[in-house]
């Protein structure tokens, strides 16, 4: 008899294929990585992966869906905590932890895009690219409408208006990088100007 495998062992091992599957994403984009590729970074056999995932869509929604685990008023809130303020926080949402312009991008932004754009007519990439962008808005709006709470933001737009334009805004320079490159589009340029837009367009008191 075969002994059994902890859960926190499976778990373990989820996540070492995951950040294995992240690599080959990064490396190929997504229409050109396998299975195959996955197995051999991971080091697994063909068993061994489709124990925990059964294709290669269904690997990627879960390695995008580690990013986007639903935040509830609580850990938002720890979250401003930890920041220092809800204009951080917001930073922090688009811009990590560094919370600065930069030459940089998601390096899974470009297998993201591969994903959603040459999916865009099947109906579970449409209602995945639905949710993300539905829960990314939720994020943003709460810690737009917390900042106004404490009197940090004044906004001179509906703050809902401002979270989709934050959303849109991103979203369109992960398309020019992944066609283009940084110094074609002035990425750390443009994204300083979205920061100095949202410091006029939210009213910040700092």
């Amino acid at each position: 008899m075969s002994p059994k495998v902890s859960q926190e062992h499976k778990e373990q091992r989820r996540k070492q294929l995951l950040q294995a599957a992240e690599e080959v994403f990064i490396e190929h984009g997504y229409e050109n990585t396998t299975m195959k590729h996955v197995m051999d970074k991971a080091g697994v056999s063909r068993g061994g992966l489709y124990q925990y995932f059964d294709n290669k869509e269904d690997l990627f929604e879960a390695l995008i869906g580690e990013q986007q685990r639903e935040i509830i008023d609580e850990s938002l809130q720890a979250m401003i905590e930890e920041q220092g303020s809800c204009w951080d926080a917001l930073l922090m949402t688009f811009l990590g932890e560094e919370k600065t312009a930069s030459d940089t991008m998601d390096p899974l932004a470009p297998s993201k895009l591969e994903y959603f754009i040459t999916g865009r007519n099947e109906k579970r990439r449409r209602e995945h690219a639905k949710e993300r962008y539905f829960h990314g808005f939720r994020v943003t709006a709460k810690i737009i409408e917390k900042g106004v709470e404490a009197g940090e933001f004044q906004p001179r737009f509906d703050p809902e208006v401002i979270a989709r334009f934050i959303i849109s805004y991103v979203d369109g320079l992960a398309v020019d990088h992944a066609i283009l490159d940084s110094e074609s589009i002035k990425l750390k340029e443009q994204t300083q100007l979205l920061i100095e837009y949202l410091k006029w367009g939210l009213n910040v008191k700092e």
